[in-house]
């Protein structure tokens, strides 16, 4: 099973993580899984950008990024030529270590007015 290396987030993972999870599995429900609460403000069917994450090492074992995801990428912020939504990043067998950016686009989060 591929390991996710978290690097430290200020609210999310303070200490940073190592998490392991099925092949076949996007790195958003992986996060999930180890409670580590990631937004994922549509549920994780690529239609925002809450759930962005920077690829620092593993980013080509990841799937290929598709169409949808992209267009969505340009609204994210923090985009790097790294980023993936990780709703949409699915993990195959090499060891992936990501960043989570510390702002995102919630509108539902922070009130929209």
């Amino acid at each position: 099973m591929p390991k996710i290396t978290v690097l430290p987030h200020p609210e999310l993972c303070p200490e940073g993580a190592v998490v392991e999870a099925a092949t076949g599995t996007s790195i958003c429900d992986a996060l999930h899984q180890h409670d580590i609460d990631i937004d994922s403000a549509c549920g994780g069917v690529c239609a925002c950008t809450t759930c962005h994450v920077i690829v620092r090492e593993g980013f080509r074992s990841l799937n290929e990024i598709e169409e949808d995801e992209e267009d969505m990428l340009d609204r994210a912020w923090g985009l790097q030529p790294l980023s993936r939504l990780s709703c949409q990043a699915i993990l195959q067998e090499t060891d992936v270590t990501v960043e989570i950016p510390k702002y995102s686009i919630n509108l539902a989060k922070e009130g929209h007015q």
